[in-house]
């Protein structure tokens, strides 16, 4: 028992991690919702964003709603593990949280804006939890593709620990860095455009993100 609490509450050392594998998983080749290329080649002068907010389900359907948003998907980033299955990730033995990537249109949409929808889906102050979703899979994480994301992403969570913290909540636990995104199965990709009643367990603090906030640093 004691194992098992450590594997799902803390993150693995590479070391801890299973070794995964060099193919990546299958995808289908278009996005159920909007019929684009899920994995890509994505038009130039878009944008990539990856976030982990909880459940990747509700996650992608809150981003693939936003104006400027080109397609979603979703996978796991932040571990060690190359290439991991869903039954991998759960095991709390790669290290990854459940992510969501945004390809965007920044003339249409800002990375700014996009946190705001990220910061006000979820509450931050969790851990490695999300609700009743309980895991280093569900902890809350920011994945950047630049430095000026990772400004920006570092400058939004200072100002949104004031907001959050006036009303009452604790500190931020939202780890910023970068790394790889990995896809997930077939069917995990937009699972609530295919199974409209499925769980969703989204669900943010009710503290609002002033839409500027970050922006400074971008």
């Amino acid at each position: 028992m004691w194992r098992f609490m450590r594997n799902k509450m803390e993150v693995p050392a590479p070391d801890q991690c299973l070794p995964g594998r060099a193919e990546p998983m299958p995808v289908p080749e278009r996005h159920f919702v909007n019929a684009r290329p899920l994995a890509g080649p994505y038009p130039e002068g878009l944008e990539q964003a990856v976030f982990g907010l909880g459940c990747f389900w509700g996650a992608e359907r809150l981003f693939w709603q936003l104006p400027g948003i080109w397609v979603t998907a979703v996978g796991y980033a932040g571990g060690h593990t190359p290439n991991p299955t869903y039954e991998e990730v759960c095991s709390g033995r790669t290290g990854h949280t459940e992510a969501v990537l945004v390809v965007f249109d920044p003339a249409v949409i800002s990375y700014a804006s996009l946190l705001k929808a990220f910061w006000e889906g979820h509450d931050p102050t969790q851990g490695m939890r999300q609700g009743n979703d309980i895991g280093t899979q569900y902890r809350s994480a920011i994945y950047t593709y630049s430095e000026a994301q990772r400004r920006t992403a570092e400058a939004s969570r200072a100002a949104y620990q004031q907001q959050i913290q006036a009303a009452g909540y604790g500190a931020i636990t939202t780890e910023i860095a970068d790394a790889p995104f990995y896809f997930a199965e077939d069917y995990h990709q937009q699972y609530l455009a295919k199974n409209p009643w499925g769980y969703c367990g989204l669900g943010g603090t009710g503290v609002a993100c002033p839409t500027g906030i970050g922006t400074a640093a971008e």
